[in-house]
This record gives C-alpha cells, structure tokens and sequence, in this order.
C-alpha cells in the first residue's frame, strides 16, 4: 500500500523516497556513513526544513553554555510550519550552509545536534497514534553506507522517553494547528508567542529532568488553548 507523508514541507509517497520499509529502533537499518570524511553536503542548501522541537533548544543551550533567546541571533530562525511558527536552524547568507558548521566545514555542535541531524538519513512517519522510523534513499551522498541498528544510529540517552516526547509533542502541534483554524490573527500572533515563550525561552531548571519539566508545561498549554 502507498503511504502518504509529509516530509519537508512537501506531500510524498514512501514509494518516492525511501526503501520502501519502516523501522523500529531495534532494527538495523543500512544508514552509517562510516563517517563524513570532510562531507557536509546535508547540512547545505537546506532552507528552513531543519526544525527544532523544546528538547533540541534545550540541548543547544545547555550545550553552548548559552540562554535559549541567544541562539536566535543568527543562529536559529522561526518559520511557519502548518499554521504554527516552530524554530529552524538558520542557514548563512554566503554560503547557505548550516550556521553550526565551523571553518573546516564540520558540525560545531554534533555532541547535542538537533533530532533531525541525528537521524539523517533517516526520517518519521507519523501514523495518528506512533511513528515509525525509514530510510531516505539516495539522500546521503556518500556510498556504501552500513548496516546499523536505528537506536544506535541516533545515539540519545533514554530513547524511549526521548521518543515518547517526540511523540506528544509533534500531536500537540497537530491538535493545535487543527485548533488554531479560524482564530484572528492579532490571537494568531498571541498563541504563537506563548509557545515559543513556554517551551523554548522559558529557561528549563538545571539539576532538574527535562521531560518531567517538559509535561508540566505540555499539560497548562494544553488546559489553556485545547
């Protein structure tokens, strides 16, 4: 059966762009690059296709020592996803190529990169409940990548949590953008703010879990605007 995704901005098939199969963590999957070797050729020419959810601003901030409000100056931009604006990583002007690469053209930021770098070549499918994992054909340019099992590949500390957020967060956006379908847009604006302002620029306590922090936000959003 055709499945029929959103990936990039853009409506495709499974058929169009992958391998034809999906993924759980514990599959291996032909994805390691085996390293770049001096290629960085996905994080060029990207647009703003590279979003950041709370829990990778979370950990660019804590990572670069830096407030999350910092990272917006020509580092991060918003973008309308949906009808609801998210943060992307920004692409320079010269070059267009990803803010975070340094000189030699390697990724300043790979020990907390965002989500969607971890799983390149990898992507999501959503099915209304769960995601599952697949495999962008032909999208890393490098040849004869290895087999590699899916958690491996993405490397994150307590995957199930992680994923389980990843989860929820991409259905609040759903059930929001559903939400948000004929408000004005002075409360357009309004609504958009808030989230940026609750889960991104809030700063998360240090010391503190994360996700636990994360849910006690999730939930007074969605009392508030659900």
């Amino acid at each position: 059966m055709k499945r029929i995704l959103n990936i990039m901005l853009r409506s495709v098939s499974m058929d169009e762009i992958s391998d034809g199969k999906l993924y759980s963590s514990s599959d291996m999957v032909r994805a390691d690059s085996l390293g770049c070797d001096g290629c960085h050729e996905c994080c060029c020419h990207m647009g703003n296709s590279i979003l950041l959810d709370p829990f990778d601003v979370y950990q660019m901030s804590q990572g670069l020592h830096v407030p999350a409000a910092a990272l917006f100056n020509g580092r991060l931009q918003l973008t309308p996803v949906d009808g609801i604006v998210l943060p992307a990583i920004a692409m320079t002007s010269d070059k267009d190529q990803c803010s975070f690469l340094n000189e030699a053209g390697r990724c300043s930021i790979h020990m907390f990169r965002p989500g969607f770098c971890r799983l390149f070549p990898l992507g999501r499918v959503y099915d209304g409940t769960g995601f599952s994992y697949f495999l962008q054909t032909g999208q890393c340019k490098k040849e004869h990548l290895a087999k590699v099992k899916v958690r491996q590949w993405i490397n994150i500390p307590e995957l199930k949590r992680y994923e389980q957020f990843v989860c929820d967060w991409h259905y609040f956006l759903k059930d929001l953008a559903k939400a948000s379908q004929g408000l004005s847009p002075e409360l357009i604006k309004t609504l958009h703010s808030y989230i940026l302002k609750v889960f991104y620029l809030t700063p998360y306590q240090d010391g503190s879990d994360f996700y636990d922090q994360f849910y006690v936000r999730l939930k007074a959003a969605k009392d508030l605007l659900l």
